[in-house]
């Protein structure tokens, strides 16, 4: 076939892999049973198309005939192997009785495939971050560097936090499935964890130079409706519409070079008014239900803050409802200290500040740099300049993100 064609081929294998390789690796790691051998693989199935389609034509179903290709190219190689290696001949008897030439990777069978993946990932067993890299790199598909840029460490820090999240999954035989309806509850918190935690990095970057990343919070936002999809419970629906309504805003967090704007001074104008229309109907459709919890919770305080056309405007006493009633289902000090900053909007500075002490006397946000940044603020507005400027300053020493810190510095040169 001429060069033209091979690259039409190309074109279309391109994007068949940016659409649906997360499916079909999901699928061959359920027939395969093992990560790297899938992996493998499936990159050796899209070589062979490149190499067949353009004399043969592209199939009809081009996904099954990835997977039934990978499928046999790893049978073949592990028989190459297993002339070396005895221990790889059971293996390979039991993928070849285990074929059929009847049998065929169905599309219906692909996104299952995936929802088995997801739970593997983020079984309890793992390492928290073991179970976000491998999420990102399995389900989304991001690479080793992105994952390790995204969550501030080296590409090889994060391939061994994967390499030993894939050994553990083979060697205490982690089902790949997802689980029992007894199971689900445990289970399904620890996915809900990963996704929320991938959302958070990309909402508001630990560190670096920018607010956002943008890559992050979308992939979050696609595993959220991937799951809201296949598993419609109430908690999951209301994770997905407190991530919608949070990024709605991200146009408006940050001015055109970079520095960060706060809510009260952000062009609302600029906010997503398709977003926040997908993520209200989507938290009604949670708040239906009685088994509701903290995501819908905190996508509930969004919406109050989406529906208001000002600062001056938002129904803080409704925030503050809503920040009680969380508090009683996740009582943590993050929610305390949004808690009295709430307060603070509703019934003055003074009454903030009190709030505020009373978390960090608790203890846990000592080194949390928006509690330092928040009571910093109450001091501002009370017109305690000296007190202000030493919170500010514990703040800015505990940020390591550049535009946080510029804002820090700018609120520090502006007390008088």
């Amino acid at each position: 076939m001429s060069e033209r064609s091979t690259e039409q081929i190309r074109e279309v294998l391109d994007s068949l892999y940016r659409v649906d390789s997360g499916r079909i690796l999901a699928t061959l790691i359920r027939l395969l049973g093992d990560f790297d051998l899938a992996e493998e693989a499936m990159h050796e199935a899209f070589a062979a198309a490149l190499s067949v389609w353009p004399k043969s034509g592209v199939p009809g179903s081009p996904r099954p005939w990835l997977i039934s290709t990978a499928r046999f190219k790893a049978i073949d190689g592990l028989r190459r192997r297993a002339r070396f290696d005895a221990s790889q001949d059971e293996l390979v008897r039991h993928f070849e009785a285990d074929s059929s030439p009847a049998e065929s990777p169905e599309d219906e069978n692909l996104d299952d495939d995936r929802l088995r993946l997801i739970f593997t990932c983020c079984h309890p067993s793992l390492a928290p971050e073991a179970r976000v890299a491998l999420t990102l790199r399995e389900v989304c598909g991001l690479t080793t560097e992105e994952i390790a840029k995204a969550f501030l460490t080296t590409a090889p820090t994060l391939a061994q936090r994967i390499v030993r999240a894939k050994a553990r999954i083979r060697e205490t035989r982690i089902p790949y499935e997802v689980p029992t309806p007894e199971e689900l509850p445990d289970r399904l918190d620890a996915v809900l964890q990963v996704v929320y935690l991938v959302f958070n990095e990309g909402y508001s970057a630990a560190a670096g130079a920018e607010v956002t990343r943008a890559e992050l919070t979308g992939e979050a936002i696609r595993l959220g409706r991937l799951l809201t999809e296949l598993r419609p419970e109430p908690e999951v629906i209301g994770l997905l519409a407190l991530m919608l309504l949070q990024e709605s805003r991200r146009a408006a967090r940050t001015s055109p070079s970079g520095e960060l704007i706060l809510l009260e001074n952000q062009d609302r104008s600029l906010w997503n008014r398709e977003q926040i229309a997908e993520g209200t109907a989507l938290l009604e459709k949670a708040m239906k239900s009685h088994g509701f919890g903290p995501y819908t919770l905190q996508a509930a305080i969004a919406a109050v803050h989406a529906e208001a056309e000002s600062i001056a405007a938002t129904d803080w006493r409704r925030i503050v409802s809503l920040y009680d009633r969380l508090l009683q289902l996740h009582p943590s000090p993050v929610v305390q200290l949004n808690r009295a900053v709430a307060i603070a909007m509703r019934d003055g500075p003074e009454a903030g500040l009190t709030q505020i002490d009373a978390v960090l006397e608790r203890g846990g946000l000592a080194s949390y740099y928006l509690a330092h940044s928040a009571r910093a603020d109450m001091y501002r507005r009370l017109g305690r300049t000296a007190e202000a400027r030493t919170s500010y300053e514990k703040a800015l020493a505990l940020t390591q993100q550049e535009p946080e810190r510029q804002f820090l510095q700018e609120r520090i040169r502006q007390l008088k």
